[in-house]
């Protein structure tokens, strides 16, 4: 089988997770430069088998789009230019940093170590992915 890709996009960083071959388990990836993210995917396509990309949709409290959506828009663009054979579907990212923050929490790390914005990008990347999985 192939893996799901989830995408917790940032104007900087970008958050990262992939399911197992099975489509189970959603685990955390890395976080990439936003600049890098197409050639990361381009090579990660390349060695493993990507079924489907989520990507994160910016939602405000009233289910409008956030303001960050004009910044993911053209970068979803050029995901479907590059990689037409792979399906794409938007996932509510309401909260997820938040969420990720607090799972830092509950997890024990270090206040120092929560500062981390890289790490809340990947662990928000996997609630995306994680509630998906939940939803299917």
């Amino acid at each position: 089988m192939s893996r799901i890709l989830a995408i917790d996009f940032g104007e900087k960083r970008t958050g990262i997770a992939v399911t197992d071959e099975l489509q189970i388990i959603a685990s955390g990836l890395t976080t990439v430069n936003t600049a890098e993210l197409l050639s990361f995917l381009k090579a990660y396509t390349l060695k493993e088998k990507v079924a489907l990309f989520l990507v994160g949709k910016p939602k405000q409290l009233n289910n409008s789009d956030s303001q960050s959506e004009v910044f993911i828009l053209p970068f979803l663009k050029k995901l479907e230019k590059t990689f037409p054979q792979i399906p794409m579907i938007r996932i509510d990212e309401r909260f997820t940093s938040k969420m990720a923050f607090q799972t830092m929490i509950d997890s024990g790390i270090k206040k120092k170590q929560r500062r981390n914005k890289a790490m809340v990008d990947e662990i928000s990347a996997t609630i995306i992915l994680q509630s998906y999985l939940y939803s299917k």
